[in-house]
């Protein structure tokens, strides 16, 4: 049986087989994209915004995986941080820093408990990492407690939706498959990872307990000219073209 503070090490092994699979093979065509996108459709920022001009500003990026993420904020004049708990993730990151001269701290930490000063950084950003593997219930007071008075916190993850069509095998169904009362931890069969899924409700009374401001929430559209996702390969793009598979949350600590 399964604890509830055995997540971390879970997703750990998850990510250290997904480097081996994909992300390590995939980091040099992520970090050479000049372009910000979100999700497996590859949603452009421009059509998004909900980054905004990053320049100068203190990012810490939670669950950065390879670090792509941060490597794009870079190249925008942010200085970044990345904070990740996986060492085969973050060793990516670093053959990356290597091969492209783009260089940032690294932090070897889970986001629900980050080894960092209170009160260090403009942007808390997570693209599909804490956002969906770490117990919100703990990284949020830590993006609450990074973030500098009236810092934002962005972060990306599955749509309710998605989750909620989302059989326990297979593609994405056009008819709900799941309750949404009483998610939270998810557990999928066969999976080592343990993922986060909060209906909205609960994200707006978690982000606003630990003192934040909805400010946007950004369902997403796949783009005409996306792609079915070659690895991720839960969702169709014709899906996709017709629900938003994917969210953008944005909210600013008060």
């Amino acid at each position: 049986m399964s604890s509830p503070d055995d997540s971390v090490a879970r997703n750990v092994a998850q990510w250290t087989r997904t480097n081996a699979e994909f992300t390590d093979a995939a980091a040099e065509r992520q970090w050479s994209r000049e372009e910000i996108t979100w999700g497996v459709f590859g949603v452009p920022e421009t059509s998004v915004g909900s980054l905004g001009d990053v320049a100068g500003l203190d990012v810490v990026e939670l669950g950065c995986g390879t670090a792509y993420v941060s490597a794009w904020l870079a190249k925008r004049g942010a200085r970044p941080v990345g904070v990740d708990p996986t060492p085969a993730q973050l060793a990516t990151a670093r053959r990356m820093m290597v091969e492209t001269g783009i260089e940032f701290p690294l932090v070897e930490a889970p986001a629900e408990s980050v080894p960092l000063p209170d009160a260090s950084f403009d942007l808390a950003i997570s693209e599909y990492g804490a956002s969906l593997w770490a117990d919100p219930a703990r990284w949020i007071p830590e993006a609450a407690r990074l973030l500098r008075p009236g810092g934002r916190l962005v972060f990306l993850t599955n749509s309710v939706l998605v989750y909620l069509c989302a059989p326990d095998t297979g593609l994405v169904s056009e008819t709900l498959q799941r309750d949404q009362f009483g998610m939270y931890r998810i557990e999928w069969p066969g999976e080592t990872g343990v993922e986060f899924h909060l209906a909205h409700g609960e994200w707006i009374r978690l982000l606003r307990s630990h003192g934040f401001e909805v400010e946007a929430l950004h369902e997403l559209r796949a783009p005409d000219d996306a792609s079915d996702p070659s690895y991720y390969e839960f969702v169709t793009v014709a899906w996709g073209h017709r629900w938003p598979a994917e969210e953008i949350w944005v909210a600013r600590k008060r």
